[in-house]
């Protein structure tokens, strides 16, 4: 039992410890991430297009590469239709005005309402801070 309190109280002091070290921009860019994802799920088109910067290039796993407009038609018209997204083993780095975030993605799809499907993904996102905010400039998916 005592271990178990040990054990527990280590893992919450390392968690902690980690959250406190995040920059404002570590912590800016996993936001940005999180605001991407529900924007994704919910088909959100002005939240999409304001994450997502004009020169766009979102890869897909088949090879596909979508731009902006591609990208965020095929989320709004639900050719593209995320149910649910986890996202695990998330790494931030940041060189300047650039971020780049690799994470798992694992998904409930239901796209162009073809039933339900999933996918399993690797994903390079490379963020960059324009005017002020941070912006999704790049993304490729590689399956897993």
């Amino acid at each position: 039992m005592i271990k178990k309190l040990f054990l527990g109280a280590i893992a919450f002091l390392f968690f902690n410890a980690v959250a406190i070290t995040q920059t404002k921009d570590e912590k800016d860019i996993a936001n940005a991430v999180e605001l991407l994802k529900m924007a994704m799920i919910n088909a959100n088109k002005t939240a999409l297009e304001n994450l997502t910067a004009e020169k766009l290039s979102y890869g897909h796993s088949s090879g596909h590469i979508d731009d902006q407009k591609e990208f965020v038609g095929k989320i709004v018209s639900g050719a593209s239709d995320f149910v649910s997204i986890d996202l695990t083993e998330q790494t931030i780095s940041i060189s300047d005005d650039v971020a780049v975030v690799r994470h798992v993605l694992n998904a409930k799809t239901n796209d162009a309402g073809k039933g339900p499907g999933e996918v399993h993904l690797r994903i390079l996102l490379v963020w960059q801070k324009q005017k002020g905010g941070w912006k999704l400039l790049a993304r490729q998916a590689v399956k897993i």
